[in-house]
This record gives structure tokens, C-alpha cells and sequence, in this order.
């Protein structure tokens, strides 16, 4: 059985247009991952801002068309879709946004944004069902209907408007949710609740989740598996527990160690960087991205940019300081993941397959 939703090697180029043909920027680069049918899975995409992290959401959303690769649809290409196909992908595939307040429009109540897939997939034969299911579903995500319903976008809370646009996810009871950055921009006090909300979904509705944030905390509370991206290419991949607790990518060592912790007498891990910056998506250069800020950086690391090395039975990293282990080829990366025990297949020859 093919997976749910796949990126078949995909990379994104910006620029290059008639004004600014010399001018380009990579924003993803060569990524393969995948999403299996079931079990359902939490897996969490994160890195920094320019990282590439809205960039495979958009490709993985169709918002977007790769440069080269695929994005695939229960095996099938994204751009090939027949009418019903994408019908049934917008609504097994849905997505939570960064800004809710950006989602409505003000001269509307919040209803309308409920009512409205309800009406375009038909998920009530009548008004009084359709009335029952919002407030069904409303409360699945802690909200009472008496106090969100029958309000203006203003009128509600940012946490409150978050979890309307959970529930509107919810409403189509989808396979997979794409969470972008769904908690950056609510109050602390607010941010678990939205995550039990996340993880209600995974665990008693079977949806699987791709929950993407520049945050390794909340990421930790709430997947099972991480990508650690950095500048457009994976820097770290596997189990969220093994990832964070033991770092082995410098990259992913810098983004544990900039954490505050709550004793006022440990510091943060400072890092010990040569020139350069943090920088944005690939700028062309060959080698390891992270070469300009890594304090191991080696003469191979200039030369060729690394491959993902199998570190454990769970985990890789793109270091040359694992280069004894054995490297994994990209279109497995999910080789070490939880969602996926057994290797896909092998990606077919150029021109071959649809």
C-alpha cells in the first residue's frame, strides 16, 4: 500500500525569473518523507526561521509545485490529481495555520468558517445535524459552543481562535493535519491546551499529524519522531527522545542548547562558531551548510555536502563525524522512523512511473 502523503526527493528553487536569472534560492533540497496509511503519527519538522520548514508545508499542501521531485497522494502525483482525487485529498489532508486571524474574515461570524466545509462536502443533510456537529466537535477541542458560536473573530481569544480552527480541521475528519507553527503565536498559558488538543486528535481519532515549529520543547511534548532541518536539508532525523535528550548533529546540539532552563545559575551552552551567520536557505554553496557555524568542521565538509549516516536503529544524522556508520540513502529516511518499521520502496528511475 502506498503512503498517505510522500515527497519523493523534492526540491524548491526561488528566483531565477527573467529579471534575476543568476539570482536563486534554494529553499528545500533533495527531501524524501513520507507519511504511512496507518498506524496514525506525530512527526515534527523543525529548525530555525529559513530552515525551509512553510516551504515543505506548501509543497506537501499542493500550495506550492517542486522545482523537481514529487509530491504524491496515495502514490499518485499531486499535479496529475483527477477532479474527485483532489476533492478526497483537500479533505483527508488538512492544515492548521501560524495566524488563525488571518483564516477569517472579519465581517463574519466564527460560524461561517465551520459551516462553510460543512456545506461544501456535504457532512450534514440538514441544518439542525450540521448545528449538532459543530457543537460536537467544538467540544472535542475544549470549547463550549454558547461562548465561541454567534461571535466575531475579535470577540475570541488567540487560544480560542486556534482551537476553532482545530475543530474545523476535526470537522472533516481528516487522515493527516499539516501544523504550521500552530502555538507560536498564543499565550504561554494557552499553548498545552491547543497541544492536548494536537495529540486528542492523533490518539482518539487516528489523524496523523506533521507539526511544524522552530520550538524543540513543544515538539518534544508532542511527537513521536523529528527532522531537524536546516537551511532547505536534514541535519537529524529519528526518535524524538533519543534527539533531543542526546543530540549528535552540531546543529541540533546548538538548537537544545539555546533552551532556557529554569535554574538562574546554569547558563545557556554557548556556541563555539566560526565566521558566518545563521544565514537563510542555500545560497548555492557546495558542502555541509553548516560549515560556516560548526566547531568540528573538517576539509570534507567544504567539499561535499554529507549524507544522512544510520547512527542507530532509530536515528541519522547528515555529519561526517559518523561517517564509519553506514550512510542512509535520503528516499529512506524513514527507515529510522516509528511511523514506518519497514523501508519503502525504492524509488523508480527517472521516467518510469506516474
Amino acid at each position: 500500500m502506498p503512503p498517505l502523503l510522500e515527497a519523493r526527493n523534492v526540491t524548491k528553487i526561488f528566483g531565477g525569473g527573467l529579471l534575476n536569472k543568476d539570482k536563486t534560492t534554494t529553499a528545500l533540497e533533495d527531501f524524501s518523507f513520507a507519511i504511512a496509511d496507518s498506524p496514525p503519527s506525530v512527526t515534527a519538522i523543525v529548525g530555525e526561521s529559513g530552515s525551509g520548514k512553510t516551504t515543505l508545508a506548501r509543497l506537501l499542501l499542493g500550495l506550492l509545485a517542486p522545482t523537481s521531485g514529487e509530491v504524491r497522494y496515495k502514490g499518485k502525483d499531486l499535479r496529475a490529481l483527477a477532479a474527485e482525487e483532489r476533492r478526497t485529498f483537500l479533505r483527508e489532508v488538512q492544515v492548521i495555520f501560524q495566524d488563525p486571524y488571518e483564516v477569517y474574515n472579519p465581517f463574519y461570524k466564527v460560524d461561517h468558517v465551520l459551516e462553510t466545509p460543512i456545506e461544501k462536502f456535504k457532512l450534514a443533510p440538514s441544518r439542525q445535524k450540521a448545528r449538532t456537529l459543530i457543537e460536537e466537535t467544538l467540544s472535542a477541542v475544549g470549547l463550549r459552543s454558547e461562548e465561541t458560536l454567534g461571535r466575531y473573530p475579535h470577540q475570541l481569544s488567540g487560544g480560542q481562535r486556534q482551537r476553532v480552527m482545530v475543530a474545523r480541521a476535526l470537522l472533516l475528519r481528516p487522515r493527516l493535519i499539516i501544523a504550521d507553527e500552530p502555538v507560536s503565536m498564543v499565550d504561554a498559558s494557552l499553548r498545552a491546551t491547543i497541544l492536548d488538543s494536537l495529540r486528542e486528535l492523533n490518539q482518539q481519532f487516528g489523524i496523523s499529524l506533521i507539526y511544524i515549529t522552530h520550538d524543540l520543547t513543544t515538539a518534544y511534548q508532542i511527537s513521536e519522531d523529528i527532522i531537524v532541518l536546516y537551511r532547505g536539508s536534514v541535519a537529524e532525523v529519528g526518535d524524538v527522545e533519543q534527539i533531543v535528550q542526546e543530540p549528535q548533529h552540531p546543529y541540533t546540539r546548538l538548537l537544545v542548547g539555546s533552551i532556557p532552563l529554569p535554574d538562574p545559575e546554569v547558563t545557556w551552552e554557548k556556541e563555539k562558531r566560526a565566521d558566518g551567520s545563521a544565514g537563510g536557505p542555500s545560497d548555492g554553496r557546495v558542502g555541509c551548510r553548516f560549515a560556516d557555524r560548526c566547531p568540528h568542521v573538517m576539509a570534507v565538509c567544504r567539499e561535499k555536502a554529507p549524507p544522512l549516516f544510520k547512527t542507530a536503529d532509530h536515528r541519522a544524522a547528515a555529519c561526517y563525524l559518523y561517517r564509519e556508520h553506514p550512510p542512509l540513502p535520503g528516499s529512506q529516511m524513514n527507515e529510522v522512523m516509528a511511523g514506518f518499521p519497514h523501508p519503502l520502496p525504492p524509488l523508480p528511475a527517472a521516467g518510469e512511473g506516474s
